[in-house]
């Protein structure tokens, strides 16, 4: 009677068979496939294009807007500009009786959703603004 092989047995035949069957392989395979295959450059498929060598833009004056930029952050700004955007934000929320929220300011002046938190903090602090309610129910009155 002949023992039934196991799955140990099994694998290690498969895998001899496969060693000797790549090896067969590369034998049968040029010089020239086979530097081809191993050079240490990256073949590039189809997808994403490669990056463009574009020139840094100009860095802004101290006085211009912030740069609006497609879903990245914001240039940094300064104290300067914040304030002057907080009085636009200030004559804008003092033309509504009931007050204004941060997305109704936001839509009103055409601004981002980034640019509010630190104008509406600094107006709070200076008390410039004032505010009723919490998170997005919060409602900015002129002080």
């Amino acid at each position: 009677m002949v023992p039934m092989p196991t799955l140990r047995d099994q694998l290690s035949d498969l895998s001899r068979h496969f060693a000797t069957d790549v090896l067969a392989a590369i034998r049968g395979a040029s010089i020239d496939e086979l530097l081809a295959e191993s050079s240490g450059a990256p073949r590039r498929g189809p997808g994403r294009p490669r990056a463009s060598t574009k020139v840094a833009p100009a860095a802004p004056r101290a006085s211009a807007p912030p740069k609006k930029t497609n879903g990245g952050r914001l240039a940094r700004r300064s104290r300067a500009d914040v304030e002057k955007v907080l009085t636009k934000v200030v004559g804008a929320v003092k033309t509504s009786k009931k007050g204004l929220r941060a997305e109704e300011i936001k839509k009103k002046l055409g601004l981002q959703s980034k640019e509010l938190p630190r104008v509406l903090k600094l107006g709070l602090s200076t008390k410039k603004l004032a505010s009723k309610g919490q998170k997005r129910a919060t409602t900015y009155f002129a002080a």
